[in-house]
């Protein structure tokens, strides 16, 4: 015989519809309520049918990730497993789950979220990045559909909720701890120019440049695809000047992989010969010899309060857009040194 909700609220002395109103984690109810249910509903062993749910309620209780890119490319960068455990972390405490949208191109991934969206299977969707130009905000924005952006939206910034570091301040701050070791030849490896992260962080470069009175040179520059290939190509690029940099900054680790392996390929010595400098600090900061320097950005947390308030918007309409920024820190390890002297 199948346990019920009256079973449960006969146990945990309460009205059957107060155990609906806990498994929906209604704020009015009380924390010492929702103990007493959850606890009845552990000794019964009842498991709500959200299946049931979804359809009296017309909520689905799922949540649609978009990618920045294909799945393939997705799992290679350390940043995106951190950034969903935030997010099934956030998700979780709400019975919400994920579904992931899948495409190998824009187009692919662009029809992915129309058919979320029209066919009724998300509540609400979560983009895991922000591009200067992308029609999905402009799809999601014109319907009026819940979403929530990591990162800063390009335009509009005031009237879509986002969680962001502040990336401009970090990659000054970075460029400035170069500067103090006494480096004035510090190059700047980015990924495309369509990703509002990487124009944030070099303007924050060129920003902390200016104000140390070192003259920006545009072949210290290079901007590449997130990949450790993006990195090889980078490093080959700026070695090959008269007078190569003698620190870099890079903006992504899973690039920072790729300028590290050439390097040794190169025989260059870090940090004797140059200094790199990364962000994310993900596991590569450790794995690599030696331990990488680097921003922690505290990925968990973009990805946790993504979630958070997106199911704020969604069980209330009426939810003021927020902006919230994530602290970042600077991470000292061993890929850093005082500039070298003629």
């Amino acid at each position: 015989m199948s346990i019920t909700i009256k079973d449960v609220a006969k146990l945990a002395d309460v009205a059957p519809s107060t155990v609906s109103r806990v498994i929906a984690n209604n704020p009015r109810i009380s924390e010492n309520t929702k103990k007493r249910v959850r606890e009845a509903m552990d000794e019964l062993g009842y498991h709500p049918n959200f299946i049931a749910r979804s359809l009296a309620s017309q909520s689905t209780q799922v949540i649609g990730l978009v990618l920045p890119n294909s799945t393939e490319i997705f799992f290679q960068n350390p940043f995106f497993p951190t950034v969903l455990r935030g997010l099934s972390e956030g998700a979780h405490e709400h019975s919400y789950s994920l579904q992931i949208n899948t495409g190998k191109t824009e187009s692919e991934i662009y029809e992915g979220v129309v058919q979320m969206v029209q066919g009724g299977r998300v509540d609400g969707i979560i983009l895991l990045y922000s591009r200067v130009e992308d029609k999905i905000l402009t799809y999601l924005q014109k319907r009026n559909f819940p979403f929530v952006v990591i990162g800063k939206p390009f335009k509009h910034v005031e009237e879509i909720t986002h969680v962001d570091n502040d990336n401009f301040r970090a990659a000054k701050e970075v460029t400035e701890y170069l500067v103090q070791l006494g480096h004035e030849h510090i190059g700047f490896i980015g990924g495309s120019f369509n990703f509002v992260m990487t124009v944030d962080r070099l303007l924050g470069y060129e920003k902390a440049l200016r104000d140390a009175g070192i003259m920006l040179k545009d072949e210290y520059v290079i901007h590449e695809e997130f990949l450790k290939e993006g990195g090889q190509e980078a490093v080959k690029e700026l070695f090959s000047l008269n007078k190569p940099p003698t620190a870099l900054v890079v903006i992504d680790e899973l690039m920072t992989l790729g300028v590290l392996n050439t390097l040794d390929e190169m025989n260059i010595s870090i940090p004797e010969d140059i200094s790199v400098i990364s962000f994310n600090n993900t596991m590569l900061s450790d794995l690599s010899r030696p331990p990488l320097t680097t921003v922690d950005i505290n990925i968990f947390d973009l990805g946790y309060y993504a979630t958070k308030s997106l199911i704020q918007k969604i069980e209330n309409p009426e939810e003021p857009v927020k902006r919230i920024i994530i602290q970042h820190k600077l991470i000292e390890k061993g890929s850093c040194g005082s500039v070298k002297k003629d």
